[in-house]
């Protein structure tokens, strides 16, 4: 079954459908963030470890998160770069 080729407006259509997919990522990922700095919050709060193992875990969190954005972000430059090519 031959498929037509993509037009400008689908592609653009895909495209944003793309960026708002990276952004639930995102989202997902900051959530993730949170309930771990969440955690280290607690497990501080009830002695069962330092306030400098807690910074430090929530640094490492923080670092995680970061790679895991720059990840999205760099997959959905990659793939939009793709889609929009004609």
């Amino acid at each position: 079954m031959p498929v037509p080729p993509l037009t400008e407006e689908r592609r653009k259509e895909m495209v944003k459908l793309l960026k708002k997919m990276a952004e639930d990522n995102k989202i997902a990922v900051r959530n993730v963030r949170r309930d771990g700095n969440e955690g280290f919050k607690a497990r501080e709060k009830s002695k069962e470890i330092t306030e400098d193992q807690s910074r430090k875990g929530q640094a490492e969190v923080q670092k995680l998160t970061d790679q895991f954005i720059s990840q999205i972000d760099g997959l959905l430059a990659a793939k939009e770069k793709e889609i929009l090519e004609v």
